[in-house]
């Protein structure tokens, strides 16, 4: 009988290529501690990469481990391909291009008296190898392409550049394999085009300026900076469909509001209307039973005031009679303006689902030294504000920052992250449409963030702070595979900076 697979066993952790700090890291703490399963957890490497490198560093000690030997076999039999076989290939891949590799391995096998002279995976070598001859030949012949790929461009200081991004998580988690997570950040950006009619298109984006290496990181920042923000200028204000959504929803919500107190100020006028009329009755009651009381003479004497308030009456009782005539009216337009606005918000909740069993987590990060300066929790979930972030900011934000990398979330283009921005003297450096990779850093550790929390369970907010402290930790201090830190955790390649600045 097959059992449920466990929480270890159902997320795959994939290690990339370890580096030689990372391998001294794993033995000197095997050494220390005689604990190989330990010292794996704290280099972050897989328990059979200790054993790899054992005879290595049994022969060499850690000088074995800094050496990089190649991986490939050391004897390699591919048989050639005959040069008939290739050209029959060839031909009848251009006679049958719609053809798959099987056919054609057929047809020429066929030829050959169905003796298996080739298979189906040479002709897809053969015809795969003629088609890059020929991409090869075409980007030979044709002009050079302008090349739109830069490098990517970190922060030579620590903490004077900041990657922030919301992360939203449930707000209890108990079962490991039942993990689920959402994203507040851009959910669409609208698509940009350039055409230039009669000529190739250029394509000229703000990010060009990171490939300039005579500008300084400053610099560079700046001008990416105010070219987002005349590109953006130059098209018009383009608010996002979540907020556009948002705000018809906020409207709709706002008429229901309003028919709500509309109705009940006119029940409150009706309850009025109902009491001077309940007096008005029992006025008449009391004047016709005192009427049949009274003798005839009495009745002779006082007759002109008897038909007076007759006719009072008869007056009064048609004022009654369209009063509640135009309730009925009233109560029928209120009933088909309440039924039009919930079918209005129930079609907006269903495309856009409203969700309040949310916590969402501010991620600061350091786009120098990747360290992670902070996870404010807010228990608002995706209804999140500008304000929590901003006041979050205040008390996170290093003394010596000068940027701010952010995407386009209602978060971090409102009124009030902008006063923050303003005040503090800082550069907003939103990201373009469709280029989450700007803020890839932030990005990166979302995603680190949420495998992390997929094998943790809470049941309150409380709890799950706890642990966002935890990982902090445990992320500062666990060694990295960025180009930059090779291997490092932030804290060490953060105080490794800062001694080398002091020299």
């Amino acid at each position: 009988m097959k059992t449920a697979p466990s929480a270890q066993q159902a997320l795959h952790v994939y290690f990339r290529p370890t580096t030689s700090d990372q391998r001294c890291l794993l033995f000197n703490t095997a050494e220390q501690l005689d604990n190989v399963s330990e010292a794996a957890r704290r280099a972050h490497v897989g328990r059979g990469t200790y054993y790899y490198w054992e005879p290595r560093y049994t022969a060499d000690g850690l000088a074995g481990l800094a050496a990089e030997r190649s991986r490939a076999p050391h004897h390699t039999r591919i048989a050639p391909i005959r040069a008939d076989l290739e050209a029959a290939v060839l031909a009848c891949h251009s006679a049958h291009s719609s053809e798959g590799c099987r056919s054609i391995a057929n047809r020429i096998n066929q030829a050959h008296g169905w003796q298996k002279v080739i298979g189906h995976s040479k002709v897809h070598e053969i015809v795969s190898a003629a088609r890059r001859a020929t991409v090869m030949d075409a980007a030979v012949a044709a002009p050079a392409a302008v090349s739109t790929s830069t490098e990517v461009v970190h922060a030579p200081q620590p903490n004077q550049t900041v990657n922030i991004d919301l992360c939203v998580v449930p707000l209890t988690h108990t079962d490991p394999t039942d993990w689920v997570s959402m994203s507040v950040s851009e959910a669409a950006a609208e698509k940009e085009r350039t055409e230039d009619a009669g000529a190739s298109p250029v394509v000229e984006y703000p990010g060009q300026v990171f490939a300039d290496p005579a500008l300084s990181y400053s610099t560079q920042m700046q001008t990416y900076a105010a070219r987002r923000t005349a590109k953006r200028l130059s098209k018009g204000q383009r608010k996002h469909r979540r907020r556009e959504k948002q705000a018809a929803r906020a409207e709709l919500n706002a008429q229901s509001d309003e028919l709500r107190l509309q109705h009940r100020r006119r029940r409150l006028t009706r309850r009025l209307e109902d009491a001077r009329w309940k007096v008005k009755s029992q006025a008449h009651q009391a004047f016709e039973s005192t009427w049949k009381t009274r003798s005839d003479q009495e009745r002779y004497q006082r007759r002109q005031e008897r038909r007076t308030q007759q006719i009072q009456w008869h007056t009064d009782k048609s004022i009654r009679r369209a009063q509640l005539q135009q309730r009925q009216a009233e109560d029928t337009a209120w009933r088909q303006a309440r039924r039009a606005l919930r079918e209005q918000i129930a079609q907006l909740a269903n495309d856009v689902p409203l969700v309040t069993a949310w916590l969402a987590i501010l991620v600061v990060v350091c786009n120098g030294t990747r360290r992670c300066l902070g996870l404010p929790l807010f228990t608002a979930g995706v209804h999140v504000t500008a304000e929590m972030i901003v006041a979050a900011l205040r008390t996170l934000c290093p003394p010596e920052l000068e940027f701010i990398i952010s995407d386009n979330g209602t978060q971090f283009i409102g009124e009030a992250f902008a006063q923050f921005v303003k005040e503090q003297e800082l550069i907003h450096v939103r990201i373009a449409p469709r280029r989450p990779c700007t803020n890839g850093i932030a990005e990166r550790f979302v995603r680190t963030l949420k495998e992390w929390l997929a094998c943790q369970s809470w049941n309150s907010p409380e709890e799950l702070a706890a642990l966002l402290t935890q990982f902090i930790d445990y992320y500062n201090d666990r060694p990295h595979q960025g180009a930059e830190l090779d291997g490092l955790s932030p804290n060490e390649f953060a105080r490794r900076h800062r001694d080398c600045s002091r020299c």
